[in-house]
């Protein structure tokens, strides 16, 4: 049995405990938080207190590197709450302080989820060539970049970016409280820009205000390679020889029509290929939750010397250093271009 503690307990802490609740092989000791309050867990006031097999950090952005620090300090593994840190300086403070040692990881659970694990599946597998540029709408900053980079198979050399930012009306039916009932269209931003990773390697970061949850825009992602693209949830490729073919990315969904297996996904399959087997049958789990167990459980491998690092520092520490530079170069209106960092080793 493998155990973990929360720090914070907040919604994507309460997220993480749920699911963690539905796998038998780990258990939440608790949740340390600063003040009493009433909680589904034991309450510990330090993390010296805990004593887990590793922590989760889900506090605030600002808090989370000096929470990461005191882990590693202690010698405890950290699986840390996107972004582990909010600026650039505090990237380089944080891996100064907490990367050499190796215990950090970050649940960056995106390419878990089941449509991009199958997706990064068939790219990896070569179905549409050597993959060149990749198109994200749907997802924001870091997570969007995490997909960008992990589609492209980029690592740590400097990318140039160019962005831009629109405003304009857009009804918001949801958000994270659920409906909104407010049928009044308010001032939404989007943020669009390029990043040129070099060697003909590309991003497209296309992300409006709330997109997440606003079911009012489409979630899309391209990625483009030398003999096809993969489009949403197709993909068309150069078979053979005057043999251009276009096949669909197919879920078998159980719980439809006289299916009584009970709704669940079960696999993801291209042609005749399964690209992605859902490893947890039965649990009714939907794709977030789906991500953040397989996270879990690679953590948990991870520590124990069973498995590989889930997310390593270095990888999401990338990730959140290009979403700043997006962010800068949307803000100054001109190009920004990163610098190779000391996580790039």
């Amino acid at each position: 049995m493998t155990t973990f503690a929360l720090v914070g307990f907040g919604f994507r802490a309460a997220a993480l405990w749920r699911v963690a609740a539905g796998l038998p092989d780990l258990t939440c000791l608790g949740a340390v938080v600063r003040s009493p309050r009433e909680l589904p867990v034991p309450r510990f006031a330090s993390i010296g207190d805990s004593r887990p097999d590793f922590l989760v950090t889900a506090v605030p952005r600002a808090a989370n590197p000096a929470v990461i620090a005191e882990a590693v300090e202690r010698g405890i593994p950290v699986l840390a709450e996107t972004p582990p840190a909010p600026t650039v300086p505090d990237l380089r403070r944080l891996w100064q302080t907490a990367g050499a040692g190796g215990l950090v990881q970050v649940a960056e659970q995106y390419l878990l989820m089941p449509s991009h694990a199958a997706r990064l599946a068939a790219v990896r597998g070569g179905t549409i060539g050597t993959p060149t540029q990749v198109h994200v709408s749907s997802t924001q900053q870091y997570h969007a970049v995490a997909l960008i980079r992990g589609l492209l198979g980029v690592g740590y050399t400097p990318a140039t970016v160019r962005a831009s930012r629109t405003t304009a009306p857009l009804v918001n039916p949801l958000d994270r409280g659920g409906w909104t009932d407010d049928p009044a269209p308010k001032p939404a931003t989007t943020t669009i820009a390029t990043v040129d990773f070099g060697d003909g390697r590309s991003g497209l970061y296309d992300f409006t205000d709330n997109q997440t949850r606003n079911l009012l825009r489409f979630r899309r992602l391209l990625v483009r390679g030398t003999h096809g693209e993969l489009r949403d949830d197709e993909i068309v490729h150069l078979a053979g020889p005057r043999a251009i073919t276009t096949t669909p990315l197919v879920r078998r969904q159980t719980g439809h029509d006289l299916d009584l297996d009970g709704f669940d996904t079960q696999t993801i399959t291209l042609g005749g290929d399964v690209l992605y087997r859902n490893p947890f049958p039965g649990r009714r789990w939907n794709d977030d939750e789906i991500a953040t167990a397989t996270l879990l459980t690679a953590m948990a491998a991870w520590v124990r010397g069973a498995g590989p690092p889930p997310y390593p520092l270095a990888e999401a520490a990338q990730d959140q250093l290009v979403a700043l530079a997006i962010e800068e170069a949307a803000g100054l209106d001109r190009p920004v271009t990163t610098t190779v960092e000391a996580w790039a080793g």
